[in-house]
């Protein structure tokens, strides 16, 4: 692939660090071509459509800390692809449901949590479907050959932007450094399930109508989400996104995809107030995320705070390197395309 700019980056993984990498290269005047395993962009924040319902089965929410990241949010809301949501935060657990308030704002993409990571994949060079399985170097440029052996290149640098326990066998070959920072970082799996219901879920004594989540304390579950309640779905009828908590998912990691559904609806069910009834299902599955979030991550400093920089123009960058949340993982690929761009001025 190649052409007349400098500095021409490849980037594998287009969830929302590498979305944020390669956009900060592309705004500077960098040629930037992305490529990921799925056909569109998104990552972990990426939404599912099913008959009459849209779930967002990764991240639910992002709240804001860094004013960087509040100003991309500002842009997201100014385009209309983001809003405040949940304002109706609930928490569940032996003691029953009770309002949750601490003061911190929080949005979701609007009408889907897909539309902030589109938003940022606008005008870039991105290649669905395709794997990257292996890197090679030759005459000081980088190829990069996927899951049919097709060779795509050449490059001038390469940033990995998929989870650490991924990147690893990436860069090994070439970095053991970088290679071995990634074992360093630990990521945990998490069961996503949803439920399409019949009807719409009952009213719950001391519990608003309109609660749109619930931070559940006991169980198998960590938090339900009402995808019907969230801004742009409301005609799409009673829709549940149900998330487990990473221990309970760890033990289940090879379970059947089905009975990992029935368990957390069940699961629901049982933190209901007592004389609550269920609707029944008429939808009702699962999707596992085998890499959901870092449950020990490596800062580094000064310039590699929160990525890392190797040989011969290798990178990488994610939530791995900063934090859990997503606005972790945009800082950390926001950071290293600032950085980057840097080095090549």
């Amino acid at each position: 692939m190649p052409t007349s700019l400098p500095h021409t980056t490849a980037i594998i993984g287009a969830g929302i660090a590498g979305l944020a990498c390669a956009r900060a290269l592309h705004d500077a005047g960098r040629r930037v071509v992305l490529f990921d395993k799925a056909r569109g962009p998104g990552g972990r924040m990426s939404s599912r459509r099913l008959p009459g319902a849209v779930v967002d089965l990764g991240a639910q929410f992002f709240s804001v800390r860094d004013d960087a990241f509040r100003r991309q949010v500002e842009t997201w809301r100014a385009a209309g692809r983001a809003a405040p949501w949940p304002e109706a935060l609930w928490q569940a657990d032996e003691g029953g449901w009770r309002r949750h308030r601490d003061g911190r704002e929080r949005f979701i993409g609007s009408p889907r949590m897909s539309a902030v990571t589109r938003q940022l994949a606008d005008g870039l060079d991105l290649i669905g479907e395709t794997r990257i399985v292996r890197l090679e170097r030759q005459a000081a440029q980088w190829w990069l050959v996927d899951q049919g052996e097709t060779r795509h290149g050449p490059f001038d640098r390469v940033v990995v932007a998929v989870p650490s326990s991924q990147a690893g066998p990436l860069v090994e070959p070439h970095d053991p450094a970088l290679a071995a920072a990634c074992e360093a970082v630990i990521q945990r799996p998490c069961w996503a399930a949803w439920a399409l219901l019949d009807s719409p879920l009952p009213s719950l004594p001391g519990v608003d109508d309109a609660w749109q989540a619930v931070q559940v304390r006991q169980g198998p579950l960590r938090f339900v989400s009402r995808n019907d309640h969230k801004p742009g779905r409301a005609d799409q009828g009673e829709s549940l996104t149900l998330l487990a908590h990473l221990d309970w998912s760890q033990a289940r990691l090879e379970a059947d995809t089905d009975e990992v559904a029935r368990q957390l609806l069940a699961a629901f069910a049982a933190v209901l107030p007592a004389g609550s009834e269920m609707p029944r299902p008429r939808s009702l599955g699962a999707h596992r995320w085998r890499f959901a979030q870092p449950d020990v991550f490596a800062r580094g400093e000064a310039v590699n705070r929160d990525h890392r920089l190797g040989s011969d123009g290798l990178a990488l960058c994610g939530d791995g390197w900063r934090g859990p949340r997503v606005e972790d993982a945009w800082l950390s690929g926001h950071h290293l395309g600032g950085t980057l761009v840097a080095i090549d001025a």
